[in-house]
């Protein structure tokens, strides 16, 4: 079996959590999906373009950093 990881978004969503100290659930329901959908989105099972801006509104990531990573 073959073991997930997280894409370069999702790892930058992770640590961006951490320093805001809010949950993924919390992020979700911020941005109006659920956890589960984000999660698929984090690990890139799911491109989640329509949330990308959201998700980089809602942490404060740096846009041109998402140049890079997304």
């Amino acid at each position: 079996m073959r073991k997930r990881k997280l894409t370069p978004l999702g790892i930058e969503v992770k640590k961006r959590l951490i320093e805001v100290g809010k949950t993924q659930v919390q992020l979700a329901e911020e941005i109006g999906i659920s956890n589960k959908y984000l999660n698929l989105i984090l690990y890139g099972d799911r491109s989640g373009k329509t949330y990308v801006q959201k998700i980089v509104r809602v942490l404060g990531i740096d846009p041109e950093k998402m140049n890079y990573i997304a």
